[in-house]
């Protein structure tokens, strides 16, 4: 009990601590008149997955036990990309076909298909780098790869600053939280909410990990499926929420590159990470989740170069292919068929939301 109240207390102190970090860096994107696209897939991105991104680092690096500590990182390393690439998108997916834009259903994202082109590509590149770079035989070709993946991260930050429209004058922000009052407060109050969150993050996160390594221990569950499943859930799904807002108000650019930006730097810079702190060996669980991550965007990469549009029912697949490894997961533990049946009800739903939108743009077209 002692463990759960501190894996829950530890939780409300990341997420709260991811709150006003995110508010700080759409701050600090507003002083540095940055593009949307960077706010979004740069400052956003990485803002939001700040918590998943200090757990496998406080993991490998003062992690009690070496071997556990190994799977709490690796897991938490690979858990970040599989949910944004299937989850988060499935959700903006439905979030997009249950807000209309103008009275109007949407038939495709509002998006800028040039910065989701550039964020999926460089996702597809990197990612498959990094889950290639477990099958090396000598670490030394490893660490070459780590900070290749570095370097490829800062092409893609400077690519991203560098293009896309500025954010105007019409973008409003939430004031920022150390200063309410204040309608334009200084740079200088924005770093110091910057570095107050950041370090609530970090201390959230040690406790974090300190806790999932003992319910591990208690309940005889692996380190690496409360990792790739909890962790991930927990830190980072809940700042993806902030994609629905932007839904909502229409920005689908903002929305998708909350998510895109994040799954760049998060197959990017944190598997450098893992590869230089540990050996970088995947078990068939983390294969899995990889395969499923790169299949489920390459598909939406594939349409965005093929038609120049993603379709919101197009992003419901994502959610299908997670619940397929939740369910290879859960199999693992105990009845692999009931598990497996529980992606039959789940491919319904999504059918059926599928289907409900394709209704609703036909009659849109016939009152047209």
């Amino acid at each position: 009990m002692a463990d759960l109240l501190v894996l829950l207390l530890s939780f409300g102190v990341i997420l709260l601590a991811a709150e006003y970090f995110t508010n700080s860096v759409e701050w600090l994107g507003k002083k540095l008149n940055l593009s949307e696209g960077a706010v979004g897939s740069i400052l956003a991105a990485v803002g939001t997955a700040m918590p998943e991104t200090m757990i496998p680092l406080i993991a490998l690096l003062t992690g009690r036990g070496h071997a556990v500590s190994q799977e709490v990182g690796i897991g938490a390393i690979l858990g970040a990309p599989f949910m944004l690439g299937t989850l988060a998108l499935c959700i903006t997916g439905i979030a997009a076909m249950s807000f209309p834009v103008g009275g109007r259903p949407r038939r495709v994202m509002l998006i800028d298909p040039v910065t989701m082109e550039r964020d999926l590509r460089f996702f597809l590149i990197v990612y498959t780098i990094a889950i290639a770079a477990a099958f090396l035989p000598v670490h030394g070709l490893k660490v070459v790869i780590a900070f290749g993946l570095l370097a490829a991260y800062a092409v893609y930050a400077y690519q991203t600053v560098t293009s896309g429209a500025r954010l105007g004058e019409e973008d409003e922000l939430h004031p920022l939280y150390l200063a309410r009052r204040q309608a334009n407060p200084t740079l200088w109050l924005v770093l110091g909410q910057v570095a107050l969150a950041l370090a609530g993050i970090i201390v959230g996160a040690r406790f974090f990990v300190t806790s999932i390594e003992n319910l591990s221990t208690l309940f005889g569950v692996p380190a690496f499926i409360l990792a790739i499943i909890i962790v991930p859930v927990a830190t980072e799904l809940p700042e993806k929420f902030n994609s629905i807002i932007w839904v909502r108000r229409g920005k689908d650019t903002l929305a998708l590159g909350n998510i895109t930006g994040a799954m760049v730097f998060q197959s990017s810079v944190i598997p450098a990470v893992g590869i230089l702190l540990t050996p970088w060996i995947l078990n068939p669980l983390a294969l899995t989740s990889a395969a499923l991550t790169l299949f489920s965007v390459a598909i939406a990469f594939a349409t965005l170069v093929r038609t120049n549009h993603l379709h919101p029912s197009l992003l419901l697949a994502g959610g299908f292919y997670y619940v397929i490894f939740v369910s290879t997961v859960l199999a693992d533990q105990s009845s692999a068929i009931g598990w497996y049946l529980l992606t039959l009800p789940a491919a319904g739903g999504l059918y059926l939301l599928h289907r409900r939108h394709q209704g609703r743009l036909r009659r849109q077209e016939s009152e047209a």
